[in-house]
């Protein structure tokens, strides 16, 4: 089976395509989208992120693609109707990226709590206020969670762990189901 890695991906990955056995991998992040629709032809499984689109004029030119994955959540950047009348498998990794987006949130939370984007810009100009950007302890605040799916419950957890105190609010998930 050859398949094309079109957009940066781990090395990880990368490496894991590469050892499977009958797997023949070519690496091309490089790809302009007429480039693409030129050369999928050749490929039986195409590997993307983000940035490569996966158009129906793609999709028409790949006689023999059998599979889509996707190396994260979002699809908008693959025509799936015309992916699933050509019978070509649409994949996509849900959990790829929750902990990494939790975390950051949970980061940019804490950076904004005490000023550090701020101080940054202050220390950066050579100026020391020290008073300025003192910022506030997060312990006993409360966070407030808008959408309790798999990211928001990370979230959640994590403030729980600094001693926050958490309300948490989604329009899908029954009051009585979030902790």
């Amino acid at each position: 089976m050859k398949i094309l890695v079109s957009d940066p991906l781990h090395e990880k990955g990368v490496e894991a395509l590469e050892q499977t056995p009958d797997f023949e991998v070519e690496v091309n992040t490089s790809l302009a989208p007429e480039e693409l629709i030129g050369v999928i032809k050749n490929y039986d499984g195409l590997v993307i992120r983000s940035s490569t689109k996966v158009t129906e004029e793609v999709i028409e030119a790949a006689d023999q693609l059998k599979v889509i994955g996707r190396a994260g959540i979002g699809l908008d950047n693959v025509d799936i109707p015309a992916a699933s009348k050509r019978g070509i498998v649409v994949m996509n990794t849900p959990d790829g990226n929750v902990i990494t987006t939790a975390e950051h949130a949970v980061a940019m939370l804490m950076a904004l709590s005490r000023n550090i984007p701020q101080a940054t810009a202050s220390m950066r100009a050579y100026k020391w206020e020290k008073k300025r950007f003192r910022g506030k302890e997060l312990f006993d605040k409360t966070l407030g969670v808008v959408g309790i799916g798999r990211i928001g419950r990370i979230v959640a957890d994590r403030a729980r762990g600094m001693k926050m105190n958490i309300i948490a609010y989604d329009p899908y998930i029954p009051p009585e189901s979030i902790e």
